[in-house]
Formats: structure tokens, sequence, C-alpha cells
């Protein structure tokens, strides 16, 4: 999906949600109330054709900035990568692993349903197979979650953000990588596995970013 799609795909789901009433995290979450850290769904949504995945959580209050509601993770499955053997750090359990997955990104949404920021986070914090940032780049296209069970807004935003955020996200995966490979050179491998959880966040403003494609 090109950029100026996808910026057309998201402009469509945020007007959509806002003529329903219902902003993104409403559409994920269950009514009444919500258990800071849990997944949901609770077993994620997966595409059953891609094998992509997202969930959707919320930290506790002082866990998280105050501007933000909460965020989704997104994820590759494995199989989506040419060579999968091509990571840098992997769960303990390796090819036993529960979930073979690698992390794009963290997406925070504020309290109006609104994307504000993209983060990267250290391999213990999701337990994924972490690849490198060229290696995640080549295969970003491939993420899509259109055919997860939940809701389709949700899930052709969340397609349509990456596509729309691609050269960001590169900047983001390489910034991580910089960050890891300097706490890997303190700690040694280590450093994979506990540390700081978010290893860098860059700003989303959506306005800014449609405007700079003539949209």
């Amino acid at each position: 999906m090109g950029q100026g799609k996808a910026a057309l795909a998201v402009i469509d789901a945020i007007t959509t949600m806002a003529s329903e009433g219902v902003p993104l995290m409403l559409r994920v979450l269950p009514k009444g109330s919500v258990s800071f850290w849990k997944h949901y769904p609770e077993d994620d949504a997966r595409d059953q054709h891609t094998r992509s995945r997202w969930y959707y959580h919320v930290h506790a209050p002082g866990e998280r900035d105050p501007a933000e509601h909460g965020h989704f993770h997104l994820f590759l499955h494995r199989t989506q990568i040419d060579d999968p053997g091509a990571f840098v750090a992997a769960p303990e359990a390796g090819e036993d692993a529960a979930a073979h997955v690698t992390h794009i990104a963290g997406l925070a949404i504020d309290h109006s349903g609104i994307p504000i920021s993209w983060f990267a986070t250290n391999r213990w914090v999701t337990d994924e197979f972490l690849y490198p940032a060229p290696v995640m780049m080549a295969h970003l296209d491939r993420y899509n979650v259109d055919a997860t069970q939940e809701d389709s807004l949700v899930n052709r935003f969340l397609t349509a953000m990456v596509s729309l955020y691609r050269d960001e996200l590169g900047e983001l995966l390489h910034s991580r990588d910089a960050a890891l490979a300097a706490l890997v050179e303190a700690a040694g491998p280590q450093a994979y596995e506990s540390g700081p959880e978010v290893l860098v966040q860059i700003p989303v403003d959506l306005d800014s970013k449609i405007e700079s494609l003539g949209l």
C-alpha cells in the first residue's frame, strides 16, 4: 500500500469512527472496567491470512504519559520473514517459544483515540524474536491485519498506519538498534533481557503527515 492510499485509509477510518461516536480504543476494550496490562483481545488479534497481529493494553496511572490512554503493539509473524533465522536475540525457549513473532513498534493513543507516538522496546518486553532494522524494513509491507476477527476499522487503521509511517518506523528501528548496541557493549547479551523498557520514541502528528503528502 502506497503512502497516499494509506493516508486516505487512515482518514476514512478516523472519520467513520468519529461519525459513529466510538473512538479507536472503545472498539477494542470491553464495556466496564479495564484490567491494566491485560492484552485486548486476550489472545491477540491475528490475521487469518498473513499471521500479522496486534493487541492493545493500558498501563496503570503513573506508569504512562498522562496524555496516553493506552497503546497497540504490532507484530509480524516469523513466517513472514524471508530468513526466519536472521534474528539477533530470541526468547529463552528458542524455537519452542510460545509465540514466533517480531515486534514492529508500539503505537500510543490519546484519550480521544488519536495516535500520539510510535515507540520501540527492548526484546524482553514482548518476548519477541528480535530482528535488525534492515530485516524489519524489508518486510514492513507484509504487515496486514485486515482479516483479524476484531473491529474492521481498527484492523484497517493499523494496517494503513504501518504503510503511512514506513519511513519513520525505519528510523525508529535503526535508533532502537543503536540503543541496544550501546547497552550490549556495556552489559553483554543480558542487556536484551533486562533494563530499559522503551528505547526510543517519536511523536505522531497525523495532520502534518497527511499535509506533507499534499492531500
